[in-house]
């Protein structure tokens, strides 16, 4: 499979902190970016917003505007996972990729990151999905992978898809595997179950016909 690093662009040469906000202006409006990474003498100072561009003095350089920009970044030895995390967290379809010596070598776009993604077993293995949530403090990653190879079955991938301050959501793709059985362990070990699944639905159409007959009879 294709390494993540293969996604690293330079098609648009990242912009200098002395350009004008009018030229970076048509820049942002010849293109889909969000962001887009500033240089200084050649070092990464943060990325600038395209909202933000907007509504800047067209006269004056982007160095003028250097509080604004946004430090986020990734590391060129990040893992995928890590690299998806920080698009989501930044709400930015851009990302500049720096070394370990910060030295910048260019971005990643969010299109290819998805196009990556979808051909992780993940996403491309035939599978099932089960959701569970717990609390924060109360959930082991490794617990959850054992439940379902405890249970004979195959994880082909699980990642936090959501946490508050109080509770996480873990996703968790199954090849293979008893998918009631792990279910219900999940349940006898304490998590919630957020997805729906063919047997749960098969109970909560008998539990809807049950409450019908009642409503029914009692009228």
């Amino acid at each position: 499979m294709t390494e993540i690093i293969n996604y690293i662009t330079n098609d648009f040469r990242a912009i200098d902190s002395q350009e004008t906000i009018a030229s970076v202006q048509d820049f942002f409006a010849d293109l889909n970016f969000s962001h887009f990474p500033v240089l200084e003498n050649g070092i990464f100072i943060g990325s600038i917003a395209a909202d933000d561009v907007e509504t800047f003095d067209t006269d004056k350089k982007v160095i003028d505007y250097k509080y604004t920009l946004e430090r986020f970044f990734a590391r060129k030895s990040m893992l995928w996972l890590d690299v998806l995390e920080v698009f989501a967290k930044n709400h930015t379809n851009v990302v500049s990729v720096l070394d370990e010596n910060n030295a910048y070598i260019g971005y990643y776009e969010m299109e290819d990151i998805m196009k990556f993604f979808q051909e992780t077993p993940f996403l491309k293995e035939q599978g099932g999905i089960i959701i569970v949530q717990k609390g924060l403090l109360d959930y082991s990653m490794g617990q959850v992978t054992q439940i379902v190879e405890s249970n004979n079955g195959k994880i082909l991938g699980c990642f936090v898809s959501e946490a508050d301050l109080e509770n996480v959501q873990i996703t968790i793709k199954i090849g293979v595997g008893p998918m009631n059985e792990i279910i219900q362990t999940y349940r006898r070990y304490g998590y919630e179950i957020i997805s729906e699944h063919q047997e749960d639905a098969y109970i909560n159409s008998l539990k809807e016909r049950s409450d019908y007959l009642d409503k029914y009879l009692n009228i």
